[in-house]
C-alpha cells in the first residue's frame, strides 16, 4: 500500500500529533485551529485527535476522540448549496467538541472525511 500524503498546516504540530498515532492507525491530516481552547486537530482513520489547551480538562492536553464514540457530527448553517463554515462540532457522550478551523475547505474535507469513517462502521455508537 502506497503511503499517505498527510495534509498539515504546521510541521511542529504533525510532528507532535505522529507521536500519539499507534501502529496500524493511519494518519491523515493535522491542521491549525483559531480561537481559545483547542491549538490543533489531527485526523486518522480511527479517530480525531486534538490539542486541548485547558478547555476541556483545565489543564494543556491530547485528547482523542474514537470514531465509535461519536454520535454527530454538526456544521454552522450559513445558507447556499457551498459549504461556507470553518467550524464543526464532535457530538459525543462526554459533551461537545468544537473546531474552527482555519478555511472552510478544510472543514468541509473534515466533515466529509469524520462521516465516512462513521457511516462506515456497523454500529459507531456502539462499543468495538
Amino acid at each position: 500500500m502506497p503511503a499517505v500524503k498527510i495534509s498539515y498546516d504546521n510541521k511542529k504540530q504533525l510532528d507532535r500529533i505522529q507521536a500519539y498515532v499507534i501502529p496500524g492507525e493511519t494518519l491523515y491530516a493535522v491542521f491549525d485551529c483559531k480561537g481559545a481552547g483547542t491549538g490543533f486537530v489531527g485526523i486518522t482513520d480511527q479517530r480525531v485527535i486534538f490539542y486541548d489547551q485547558g478547555m476541556v480538562l483545565k489543564k494543556k492536553a491530547m485528547v482523542s476522540i474514537p470514531y465509535n464514540r461519536v454520535t454527530g457530527v454538526a456544521s454552522k448553517d450559513e445558507g447556499g448549496i457551498v459549504f461556507k463554515t470553518s467550524e464543526i462540532a464532535l457530538l459525543t457522550a462526554a459533551g461537545r467538541f468544537s473546531f474552527e478551523f482555519r478555511g472552510a475547505d478544510k472543514a468541509h474535507w473534515a466533515y466529509q472525511f469524520i462521516m465516512h469513517q462513521i457511516l462506515n462502521q456497523a454500529n459507531p455508537q456502539l462499543p468495538g
